[in-house]
């Protein structure tokens, strides 16, 4: 592909850099756009891997059929085999009239499902089944309907990490992956940096009527040799806080550090040696400081267990047994013997219930310290902490964050 072609490429998706890993990233997806392979693409939260089965899809045969993008992550567990796949009046209580799914008001065109390691394992199966048929089941339906329809599927988990842990099917993996497209994370296309900063920069300033910034040398170097963890969505995010905040728009590095997490230029406060323990990833200190609490949480199930136990089986706490001193001793020696008071002591329930309520606490500082970081993204925060978006806001809704 010439660069000619991969600028208009770029210009008609909204795609800004010149890094080699992103223009390979672009050729494979208009090569594989000209056939029917599923495709799968990975990255990290907030590398635009949105725009990929777009340009997937206009430069296939599919490219006046319809085109529908679905967040898997965002919808309840209870309803997504519904919104994929449809269901019949009545399938259940709220099913006042029949709906079509996904699969099947996309038929002849191309599906996007993103983040789609967040699908139930029920739904993998079902998924499975139209990928490899291109048969499905309405919910409450035993007539059997086809769709054609190509699926290009996004996600930022460690796929393999998932399957591991019993959250993924391999077979599903494998029949998704026909086809990999990796999107690089920002700190990986460090060229791009300084362009994609200042295209924010002219759109916001633009929009609130402010005069456009410009960075100085050192804060451009700044800005190239931060980690960039939320990718293009925190670059962005970044741009727009200044360009309305600073009423100075010659941005120095000083400057630019006030907008920037501690972690991103101190380079001694971020953890990003994996550990090997459990085959875990863990790249920052939240990651390591939530499975502690976790940790601690199984200890005291154990601890529980072993009380409920000892309960059971009828042992008794040992005291330990007193003599008093005797004294004046009468013609008769009449010795005394006494336990000396025992230490008043919480009931067990009431000990369990407060190292539970403490470890609660201990969770939701958690929380709100990687949603903290994240600047309020969901997504992110859930991927730092080790578990599902859809976990995460019932946490939040939980914990009254």
């Amino acid at each position: 592909m010439t660069q000619q072609e991969l600028l208009a490429i770029k210009q008609r998706f909204g795609i800004i850099g010149m890094s080699p890993l992103l223009n390979r990233g672009i050729e494979i997806a208009v090569q594989v756009a000209r056939t029917d392979l599923s495709v799968l693409i990975t990255g990290e939260s907030g590398v635009g891997k949105e725009h990929f089965p777009k340009i997937i899809h206009a430069y296939s045969a599919r490219k006046h059929g319809p085109y529908f993008a679905v967040n898997c992550g965002a919808i309840p567990e209870g309803t997504i085999d519904s919104e994929l796949f449809g269901h019949e009046k009545g399938a259940f209580t709220d099913a006042k009239s029949e709906h079509k799914g996904y699969f099947e008001i996309a038929d002849g065109g191309t599906l996007f499902l993103d983040e789609v390691g967040e699908l139930p394992l029920q739904t993998q199966v079902r998924l499975l089944r139209v990928l490899e048929t291109g048969e499905f089941l309405r919910m409450g339906s035993s007539q059997v309907r086809k769709t054609n329809v190509r699926v290009v599927a996004a996600t930022n988990l460690n796929m393999r990490q998932a399957i591991d842990d019993g959250r993924f099917r391999e077979d599903l993996y494998y029949r998704l992956n026909t086809v990999e497209i990796r999107v690089p994370a920002l700190r990986e296309r460090k060229e791009d940096i300084p362009l994609l900063f200042r295209k924010f920069a002219v759109d916001f300033c633009n929009r609130y009527q402010m005069p456009v910034l410009s960075l100085n040398e050192e804060a451009t170097r700044l800005l190239q040799n931060s980690y960039w963890r939320g990718n293009i969505r925190q670059l962005k995010n970044l741009a727009e806080q200044m360009a309305v905040i600073e009423l100075d728009h010659q941005i120095n590095a000083e400057t630019l550090r006030r907008y920037l997490p501690a972690e991103e230029h101190q380079q001694g406060l971020v953890l990003r040696t994996p550990t090997q323990e459990a085959g875990k990833d863990y790249s920052h200190e939240i990651g390591i400081l939530y499975n502690m609490v976790m940790q601690n949480r199984k200890e005291l199930q154990d601890l529980q267990e072993r009380l409920n136990k000892m309960r059971s089986e009828g042992v008794k706490e040992l005291r330990s047994e007193g003599v008093e001193e005797i004294r004046n001793v009468p013609a008769t020696p009449t010795i005394t013997i006494s336990q000396p008071e025992a230490p008043v002591r919480k009931p067990i329930e009431a000990e369990e219930i407060e190292a539970s309520l403490r470890i609660e606490d201990g969770e939701k500082e958690l929380i709100k310290r990687a949603l903290e970081v994240t600047e309020g993204n969901r997504k992110e925060a859930a991927a730092r902490l080790g578990f599902s978006e859809r976990t995460l806001y019932r946490k939040i809704k939980e914990y009254g964050l």
